[in-house]
C-alpha cells in the first residue's frame, strides 16, 4: 500500500504546489485546516519550506538551492536582506542574534522564521534576482553539489561547473523528475580533491580519463541517513561531458520506477543498489533507459582525494589559493556554518571590494570569495569581518560542523550549534593540538538523521537522552576515525550515550591517548583504524571537567532553547503574519 506521503503527492505535487501555498499565504496561516496540515508541509518542502517544530507554529525554515555553491555577484546581499526582513524571531539566539543564515553541508542557505504570509514577497525578491527555493526539499532533486571553486581550481581534471548548472536548469521544475520515492541527491566532481563528496550520494559523476578523452566514471547508492550509511558504487559506467545530463536522467527515471514507494524508510537509491547489486543497475539502464551503448569505466582519476580526507592536507578550500588566471580564492572558515545577517552584508561588501562579487558555499559550511587579484590581498585580509572568519582557523574551529538541533528541528533530540560553538571554544582553549594535526573534524548531529554527516568526521556525535544524577540530560553517541578521501571509511561508533557535559573532557582524554600511542605521524584516521574493537572502547573515558552546558536539560520540550522562559507554555506561536500571537479559538 502507498503511503500517507505518496497519497498526498498523488493529490497535489510540484509546480501546482505553489498556487495553493500563495493562497494561504494570503489568507493566513489559521487558513490551514488541522486536520490537513501533515499533508500541506509535506508539499510545502518541494518549495523548500519545513515547517519548524512544536511550539514554533506557524513558523518555517527556508531552503535556498544555490546549485555548486555558487551565488553570483548581488546574491548574497539579496540573500541578506530577505534574512534582515524576514528571518526574524521572537527571540534572539545568544551567539548569533535575532536574524543569521545557515550555510549547510549541500551547499545551500536556510533562513529560519519564516511565516506564510511573507513567502510571496521573499520568492519575487530571491526570484528576480535569480535565485530560487525550488525544490531545496522534497521528494525530488536537491541541490546539486560539486567542488565549490569549479572553474577557478588549480587542482581540476573538468571545468565542472558548466554540467552542475545544467543538471539544476534540466531537473529543477521538470514533471517527470518533480515526484521521486524520495530525496535525490547528485554531486559532479571535476577536481582531484573529491570536495564533491560524491561517495555519500545518490549519484555521483567523478573524474575519469578514457582513451584519452576526460569525463566521468558513474557511481550510484551513497548516503549517511538513519544507521544505514553507504559508500557510493561503481557502475561500470564512463560518460563523456555532454552525456552527462542524459545519464543522470536516465538515472533518475530508473530510481523513479523501482524506488520503494510503500517504505519510505526504505526508498533511497543505497538500498536498491543493495537488493540489485551495481551490475543489474547497470544492466537495467542500458537495456531499458538510454539507446546508446553505454561505455565502460574509464581510469579512475580520484587516487588524489585530499578533502576531508584526514591526512592533515588542507582538501577543504579554506586559506588562500591561486587560481589558473592569477587572481586569488579566499576561503573563510564558519563555525557551525552560520552567519549574522550583519556579517554576511559585510561578507557582501568584502566580495564586491575586493572580489568580483562572486561568493561559493562548501559542503564543509563555510564560505569562499573568489577572483581577488593579488594587489588586492593584503587589504582584504586586513578586513575586520576576518577575525571572526579566518582564512587560517585552529583545527577545532576549522573542523567543527553542526546540524541546525532542536533550536528548529521537529528531528532533532538535543541542541547543537551553540553548543559545538562552545565546544570548539573549549577545546581551543584548553587541549593541545597534537604534533601535524591541522584541523580536526568534530560532526555534531541532533539524531540519525545524518545532516551534519557525523560519519565521516574524527569525531561523531549523534544526539541521543541518557540519565545523570536521577536526571534525563541531553547527550551523544560517540564514533571515531570517519572520512572520505582515497580510502574511505564510516566512523567506529564506541561510547554510547555520554552526558552532553562529559563530551569535552572525553574528546581530551582521546587526544592525550593519541599524542601518547601514535605511531609516527600517522593521522587521527590511521590510528583509529589500526585499534581493534576492544582498544576503542578504551582509549578514553568521558569526564566531567570546567567546561559548563546550559542545553542539559531536555530541550526538545522546549518552545525555544534560547528563551528565558522556554517552557512550551510560554510560547507566543502560532503568530499572524505581523509576529501577533493568534488568540486560542480563532
Amino acid at each position: 500500500m502507498p503511503t500517507d506521503v505518496e497519497r498526498w503527492k498523488d493529490e497535489v505535487y510540484g509546480e501546482e504546489i505553489r498556487d495553493h501555498l500563495f493562497e494561504f499565504a494570503e489568507a493566513g496561516w489559521d487558513a490551514i485546516p488541522d486536520d490537513e496540515r501533515d499533508a500541506w508541509f509535506e508539499r510545502f518542502k518541494w518549495w523548500g519550506l519545513y515547517h519548524q517544530r512544536k511550539g514554533q507554529e506557524s513558523y518555517f525554515m527556508m531552503r535556498v538551492g544555490t546549485p555548486n555553491g555558487v551565488l553570483e555577484p548581488g546574491q548574497l546581499r539579496t540573500v541578506a536582506e530577505v534574512a534582515d526582513e524576514y528571518a526574524r524571531g521572537p527571540v534572539e539566539n545568544p551567539e548569533f542574534g535575532a536574524a543569521y543564515c545557515d550555510w549547510t553541508t549541500r551547499q545551500s542557505i536556510q533562513l529560519h522564521w519564516i511565516t506564510l504570509e511573507d513567502v510571496p514577497a521573499i520568492f519575487e525578491k530571491l526570484e528576480a534576482n535569480g535565485l530560487t527555493t525550488q525544490q531545496a526539499c522534497g521528494d525530488s532533486w536537491r541541490n546539486v553539489v560539486g567542488c565549490p571553486v569549479a572553474g577557478k581550481d588549480t587542482h581540476e581534471h573538468v571545468d565542472a561547473w558548466p554540467i552542475a548548472k545544467e543538471l539544476h536548469e534540466t531537473f529543477k521544475g521538470d514533471d517527470e523528475h518533480a515526484n521521486l520515492p524520495r530525496k535525490w541527491k547528485v554531486s559532479v566532481t571535476g577536481c582531484d580533491q573529491g570536495c564533491g563528496q560524491g561517495d555519500i550520494n545518490d549519484l555521483a559523476f567523478e573524474p575519469a580519463e578514457k582513451d584519452g578523452e576526460l569525463g566521468f566514471n558513474v557511481r550510484v547508492g551513497g548516503g549517511l541517513a538513519r544507521k544505514e550509511p553507504r559508500f557510493a558504487r561503481d557502475v561500470d559506467v564512463w560518460v563523456p561531458e555532454e552525456r552527462v545530463t542524459d545519464v543522470a536522467g536516465a538515472i533518475s527515471s530508473l530510481f523513479d520506477d523501482h524506488g520503494d514507494r510503500e517504505d519510505r524508510y526504505s526508498a533511497r537509491m543505497k538500498f536498491l543498489v543493495d537488493e540489485w547489486g551495481a551490475e543489474k543497475v547497470r544492466s537495467v539502464l542500458q537495456e531499458e533507459y538510454v539507446d546508446w551503448d553505454l561505455e565502460t569505466a574509464g581510469d579512475d582519476l580520484r587516487e588524489s582525494y585530499t578533502y576531508n580526507a584526514g591526512t592533515g592536507e588542507h582538501g577543504d578550500h579554506v586559506g588562500v589559493h591561486e587560481q589558473p588566471n592569477g587572481d586569488y580564492y579566499v576561503g573563510l572558515n564558519v563555525l557551525v556554518g552560520r552567519m549574522g545577517v550583519e556579517d554576511v552584508f559585510a561578507l557582501a561588501d568584502l566580495a564586491d571590494e575586493h572580489g568580483s562579487g562572486e561568493v561559493r558555499l562548501t559542503q564543509r559550511q563555510n564560505v569562499i570569495v573568489t577572483d581577488v587579484p593579488e594587489d588586492a590581498l593584503d587589504d582584504f585580509l586586513a578586513a575586520d569581518l576576518l577575525d571572526d572568519y579566518s582564512p587560517d582557523p585552529h583545527p577545532f574551529l576549522r573542523g567543527s560542523i553542526a546540524c541546525t538541533g532542536t533550536e528548529f528541528c521537529s528531528l532533532s533530540i538535543v541542541e547543537t550549534k551553540n553548543r559545538q560553538v562552545r565546544y570548539a571554544r573549549w577545546l581551543k582553549a584548553n587541549v593541545d593540538v597534537p604534533d601535524g594535526v591541522t584541523d580536526f573534524h568534530i560532526h555534531l548531529s541532533g539524531c540519525t538523521a545524518s545532516c551534519a554527516q557525523p560519519q565521516i568526521a574524527d569525531v561523531s556525535l549523534r544526539g541521543m537522552k541518557t540519565r545523570k544524577d536521577g536526571e534525563a540530560v541531553e547527550a551523544f553517541d560517540v564514533g571515531l576515525g570517519g572520512g572520505l578521501g582515497e580510502n574511505p571509511r564510516f566512523a567506529d561508533w564506541v561510547e554510547m550515550r555520554v552526558p552532553a557535559d562529559e563530551v569535552p573532557g572525553y574528546v581530551a582524554n582521546l587526544l592525550s591517548a593519541f599524542a601518547d600511542e601514535r605511531e609516527g605521524g600517522e593521522s587521527f584516521r590511521e590510528f583509529v583504524a589500526r585499534q581493534d574493537e576492544e582498544a576503542l572502547r578504551n582509549l578514553a573515558d568521558p569526564e566531567e571537567t570546567d567546561y559548563d552546558d546550559p542545553y542539559m536539560h531536555n530541550t526538545k520540550l522546549t518552545w525555544y532553547p534560547y528563551a528565558d522562559d522556554d517552557e512550551m507554555a510560554a510560547s507566543p506561536a502560532p503568530t499572524d503574519g505581523n509576529g501577533e500571537p493568534i488568540p486560542g479559538g480563532d
